[in-house]
């Protein structure tokens, strides 16, 4: 898939209510709602953003906003466990 095909998937599956991840293997698409409801360390796990392969990437500068962005999407989804009841498991 070139550049422009992958660009098109991704922002269709946007619209879509779905986010599109680069996975070991292969893309995968997955609903944004209920990827974000899974618990924190899923989230960032399934982003590759958690906080040890993030730290694997040292050499490329790129990690420091990687880093951040595990530590406010941690942050967040603190916020939002607070504010929001527990759902009861089926």
């Amino acid at each position: 898939m070139d550049t422009k095909e992958l660009k098109a998937l991704i922002l269709e599956e946007a619209r879509k209510g779905n986010v599109v991840l680069n996975t070991f293997e292969g893309l995968m698409v997955a609903n944004l709602d209920g990827l974000i409801k899974q618990p924190t360390d899923g989230l960032l796990y399934d982003l590759n953003r958690d906080k040890a392969t993030v730290m694997t990437l040292i050499k490329d500068p790129k990690w420091i906003n990687d880093y951040a962005v595990a530590l406010v999407i941690e942050k967040l989804k603190s916020i939002i466990d607070t504010l929001e009841p527990a759902e009861e498991e089926e």
